[in-house]
């Protein structure tokens, strides 16, 4: 049957992996365009006269609004559908970075790559990940999983050093110009590829041995409603608090802190930009395979088990990086230990959302869970560009957002002694 669907069409006759690949690098790019703030820093600085506070607020406009957006874009793909909002993710992030090729002032920044930038990338983010794996995947959710999220480590492995790169001379135009062609030449692809569902494509999910009916579509207008509702029904939930205040750390101790200012930090000690980026780099290699073997073990392990992993380690590694003394040896052995543990995370949070609140509504609730990844993302954005301006240096908002992780860990031991000691209770 998928023959005769696809005849016209060969390379959808694996349609989850097609669809699987082509989110990926939709992931990837939306990574890029994130993660491009870093990288322009400095240039802005140089060329405007902007101080880091300001040119950090703008970042962290950027990341809290990736998150706000996440568990609207999820119930839009519950309407409209994944493919269209994954379109409109891409074209307003693409038309938003052209657009800061003109801008003068700080607040032209705010409006390009704060405001629009960040509202475009919300609908190209975890979430999307979480849609298309419960929409394709029956089996194998972990994995599939871990890879999507994988593609975030991956943009700054691609996007990165080239960035750097073009800003070497102080330049930043190049930057908003490749970024931004990136996400316009995604839009056509995304619209001609991609499935809305596997009964499109005379297809099950992958795993899938015999026809499930597909879950009814949200009416447009009800999307805004569907949020606000799975929020409802999801803070009553103890589990949802645990996972969004485990994910304000994660946010805290990745992207907002890591991925915004550590080429500046580096810049602090006499290293290049391009090196820097080099090093973010590396962090995305080793987190492409720590994050997919991640998705991996949730498949077979306690997922809970794992965060306290996850986030004791990286807690550490950021309290012991400041006294490093920021050679090639000590940050190539913290771009593994912490690149392996990046983004690690995401598989065995999904996991437990999917867990405490069904597959259907899961995505919407994990999009409410990344909005607590993004508030803490944009606490340290802008914190530490705070810190760094008024101490003039870094090392204390590092050693704080290590001493977060830590703190997350024993939080999820604790809630794994009470949940043990409930059993006992009810077994008794």
């Amino acid at each position: 049957m998928i023959g005769l669907a696809t005849g016209h069409r060969p390379w959808l006759r694996q349609p989850a992996m097609l669809v699987l690949g082509v989110t990926f690098v939709a992931l990837l790019v939306s990574a890029g365009v994130r993660s491009a703030p870093g990288v322009l820093m400095l240039p802005l600085q140089l060329h405007f006269g902007w101080d880091r506070a300001t040119i950090s607020s703008t970042s962290a406009v950027g990341i809290v609004l990736y998150g706000l957006v996440g568990p609207f874009a999820a119930a839009l793909m519950m309407s409209v559908g994944i493919r269209r909002t994954m379109a409109g993710g891409l074209l307003l992030m693409g038309l938003a970075t052209f657009a800061s090729q003109w801008m003068s002032a700080s607040w032209h920044y705010l409006l390009t790559w704060g405001v629009l930038s960040g509202l475009g990338s919300g609908a190209v983010a975890s979430v999307l990940g979480a849609a298309v794996v419960a929409r394709w995947f029956a089996t194998r959710q972990g994995l599939a999983m871990g890879v999507l999220s994988a593609s975030t480590a991956t943009g700054s492995l691609v996007f990165l050093p080239v960035l750097a790169w073009l800003t070497s001379a102080g330049a930043w135009l190049p930057v908003v110009r490749v970024v931004g062609t990136a996400c316009l030449v995604l839009v056509p692809l995304v619209l001609w590829l991609i499935p809305e569902h596997p009964r499109d494509v005379g297809a099950r999910r992958f795993g899938e041995d015999h026809d499930v009916p597909p879950a009814p579509r949200v009416a447009a207008g009800a999307a805004l409603s569907l949020a606000f509702g799975a929020l409802g029904r999801a803070a009553r939930v103890p589990m949802f608090w645990l996972l969004f205040g485990t994910f304000f750390v994660c946010g805290l101790t990745t992207n907002g802190l890591v991925g915004t200012h550590l080429i500046a930090y580096c810049g602090d000690h006499g290293i290049a930009p391009v090196a820097a980026a080099g090093l973010l780099s590396t962090m995305g290699l080793f987190d492409l395979v720590g994050t997919t073997a991640s998705g991996w073990l949730t498949d077979r392990f306690d997922p809970r088990r794992l965060l306290v992993a996850y986030y004791g380690l990286r807690g550490v590694s950021l309290i012991v990086l400041p006294f490093c003394n920021f050679g090639p040896a000590s940050l190539g052995v913290f771009a593994v230990f912490y690149g392996l543990d990046w983004v690690a995370t995401v598989p065995p949070t999904v996991a437990l959302a999917t867990r405490a609140f069904g597959a259907r509504e899961a995505p919407v609730v994990f999009g409410w869970v990344n909005v607590g990844h993004q508030l803490g993302a944009g606490a340290a954005a802008f914190g530490a560009g705070l810190v760094r301006q008024e101490f003039g240096r870094y090392d204390p908002a590092f050693m704080i957002a290590g001493l977060f992780g830590v703190i997350a860990a024993a939080i999820l031991m604790l809630a794994i002694a009470n949940g043990r000691s409930t059993v006992a209770q009810l077994s008794v």
